[in-house]
C-alpha cells in the first residue's frame, strides 16, 4: 500500500479524472463498435502512454501487450505498415527502452526516468531522415497493396523516429507523437469509413493518444525543469 501511495505522490486531479474518464469512455465505445481485443489494445495503449507522460517505466510492460494485439488488428485490414511497424518494432523496442530507461532513473522519485533535449544539430538531422523515409516507405507500402500508404507511411516512420527518441529520453519525442496521433486519427477514420470497420476504440483510443500526447509534453518539460534544479 504505502508503495503505491509512493508511485501515485505526484499524480493530481488531471490524471485521475483523465485516466478514469478515457478508459471508462474508451470502453463503452469499444463494447458498442468494437471487439474485446480492439478494447484490450485501446486500454493498455491509453494506460501506457499516459505513464509515459509520467515519466514512468512501467509502460513499457503496458506496451508489450498494446503492440501485439494492435498489431493482429492491423494485419486484419491489410495495414502493413501499421503491423510491420508494431511486430517487429515496437515489440522489441519495449523491451530496449525499459533496458535504458532502468539505467537512468531519477534516484528521487519511484520508476521515473530522467529527460533530456536534442541539440539543433540533431533535429535538422532528424526532420531530414524523416522526410525521406516516409516518402521511400510509401512507395514500398503501396507495391503491397496498402489502400493508405502515405498515410500509413508517415504514421510508421514517424512513431519509429518517435520510438527511438522516446527510448533515449528526448522531449522532443512528444513532437512527433503529437504527428503521429494526428495522422493516425486520420487513418482510423478513413478505415471505420472506407471498410464500414467496427473497431472505433482504436479511433478513440488514438484520439485520446493526441490528448495525452500534449499532456505528456506540459509534463516532460515540468520534470526537465524539476531534474536541473
Amino acid at each position: 500500500m504505502q508503495y503505491l501511495k509512493d508511485y501515485f505522490r505526484n499524480w493530481n486531479t488531471w490524471d485521475y479524472c483523465w485516466t478514469i474518464i478515457a478508459s471508462v469512455v474508451g470502453t463503452w465505445i469499444g463494447l458498442q463498435w468494437g471487439s474485446w481485443l480492439s478494447v484490450i489494445s485501446m486500454l493498455t495503449g491509453l494506460w501506457c502512454v499516459i505513464l509515459v507522460a509520467k515519466g514512468r517505466i512501467f509502460n513499457y510492460y503496458l506496451g508489450v501487450v498494446q503492440v501485439v494485439t494492435y498489431a493482429y488488428i492491423c494485419y486484419g485490414y491489410q495495414l502493413y505498415g501499421e503491423f510491420q511497424l508494431n511486430l517487429f518494432y515496437f515489440l522489441p523496442m519495449q523491451f530496449v527502452g525499459l533496458y535504458i530507461w532502468n539505467k537512468n532513473k531519477d534516484k528521487a522519485v519511484k520508476d521515473k526516468v530522467i529527460v533530456k533535449f536534442l541539440t539543433a544539430q540533431q533535429r535538422t538531422m532528424w526532420v531530414a531522415l524523416s522526410i525521406v523515409a516516409v516518402s521511400c516507405y510509401a512507395v514500398y507500402l503501396k507495391e503491397l497493396g496498402d489502400p493508405y500508404p502515405v498515410i500509413d507511411s508517415a504514421s510508421t516512420v514517424l512513431s519509429v523516429i518517435a520510438m527511438v527518441l522516446m527510448a533515449w529520453r528526448y522531449m522532443e519525442q512528444w513532437v512527433l507523437w503529437i504527428v503521429v496521433d494526428i495522422v493516425s486519427v486520420w487513418l482510423w477514420i478513413l478505415v471505420v469509413m472506407d471498410k464500414g470497420a467496427n473497431d472505433v476504440a482504436l479511433l478513440v483510443m488514438w484520439s485520446a493518444f493526441l490528448i495525452n500526447a500534449v499532456y505528456g509534453f506540459i509534463c516532460w518539460i515540468r520534470m526537465y525543469h524539476q531534474q536541473a534544479k
